[in-house]
């Protein structure tokens, strides 16, 4: 090696040895900015408030159902049931022992008064079926057999005509008698047809003009409980004559009833009957003596007001020129005829009044279970 090339090493050595030089460069240019995009922020989680709960709904008992039993199935049993339907009151139960089950179907079905019945009737898994509600029948003699309360029938309509007060029908619950009822807190009577049609007209005239006293008439069809021919009859001689032959006298309760529900006419009103040859419709004339003198245009406008007003349904007004049969299956007490009436003098007159004695009848038997059922608790 010569002594140029260790010169070199060593140079090259101590180079190496020595901490090397700063260099001064120029900066570098900037690196641009690249702006980050974006991120998207998640939401805020919000704190889920509950709303307080709503109070629990309150209990409502379930609803009271009237439910009715039909003892009898005649005339006014049969009526009975087709206001029931009309009203919507459900009849749980008949009971007659002497109408087999499908005669009951034919005898509800088809009426020689009132017409044919419009919706179905049929016997079926012994129950007689009306509009497709099922109907237990019974077929028991004596009433205290009839089970009433198996099928829920608080309320027993008494049509048979025999049996009169609660001890006589042996019944448990409410009992409605379309005839008499003994002094029983659970036995009531709807009184007559009769009644029916003259307490209306009676209470009205009575409260605006006072009623002094008066007779009343009453022209009635005949009834199931008179002959087709002459026979014998136990209450009196001539009720036995041919209903369709004669114009047959008869008694009446109906005007002394009237003083029962009206107090202040008690033993001011008498009246009687003539049974006559039609089969359904009657009329009544009440001939009374007022105690503030009236004119006849006077009465009718207080007979047509109580009409339209808080006698609605049961007492109504006509000016028409009417007969009998065009009251027919109607619904009212009582159809006050303007036309027919006449007065003597401002103090005495003489008012007509006419009802259909099944029909109208059968309705006010209905009205009067619905009442009781309403105030009972």
């Amino acid at each position: 090696m010569s002594k140029r090339d260790i010169v070199l090493t060593n140079v090259t050595v101590v180079q190496l040895l020595r901490p090397p030089c700063q260099v001064t460069r120029a900066p570098p240019p900037p690196e641009p900015k690249v702006e980050a995009e974006p991120q998207p922020q998640p939401e805020p989680v919000k704190k889920e408030i509950k709303p307080p709960s709503p109070p629990p709904p309150p209990k409502i008992p379930p609803a009271r159902e009237l439910t009715v039993g039909i003892n009898g199935f005649g005339r006014i049993g049969r009526l009975v049931l087709r206001a029931c339907v009309e009203k919507g009151v459900k009849v749980v139960a008949v009971n007659d022992p002497f109408i087999d089950p499908e005669y009951m179907v034919y005898m509800f079905k088809y009426d020689s008064t009132h017409g044919r019945y419009k919706g179905s009737v049929e016997y079926r898994n012994g129950r007689l079926v009306v509009d497709n509600q099922e109907i237990a029948v019974f077929q028991c003699k004596a009433p205290k057999e009839i089970p009433w309360k198996t099928v829920g029938s608080p309320y027993v309509v008494e049509s048979t005509g025999v049996y009169l007060s609660l001890d006589e029908a042996s019944v448990s619950g409410k009992q409605v008698s379309p005839h008499s009822a003994a002094a029983h807190p659970g036995c009531f009577s709807n009184a007559s047809c009769t009644t029916n049609c003259l307490a209306p007209l009676a209470k009205v005239i009575h409260e605006r003009f006072g009623i002094v006293e008066g007779l009343m008439t009453t022209v009635h069809s005949y009834t199931a409980t008179q002959k087709t021919v002459d026979g014998p009859s136990k209450k009196a001689w001539r009720d036995g004559r041919g209903a369709h032959q004669n114009i047959i006298p008869a008694s009446t309760g109906a005007a002394k009833a009237v003083g029962k529900v009206i107090p202040e006419l008690k033993g001011k009103l008498t009246g009687m009957a003539f049974r006559v040859p039609t089969p359904d419709v009657s009329v009544v004339d009440l001939t009374c003596r007022l105690a503030k003198p009236t004119p006849y245009s006077a009465i009718k406008e207080a007979v047509k007001a109580a009409a339209k007003g808080p006698m609605t349904g049961i007492l109504a007004y006509t000016e028409d020129e009417v007969v009998s049969t065009d009251f027919l299956s109607d619904t009212h007490s009582s159809i006050f005829d303007a036309k027919a009436g006449i007065a003597l003098n401002d103090n005495f007159v003489k008012l007509i009044s006419w009802y259909d004695n099944e029909y109208g009848y059968s309705h006010r038997v209905v009205d009067l279970i619905r009442y009781m059922f309403s105030k009972d608790k």
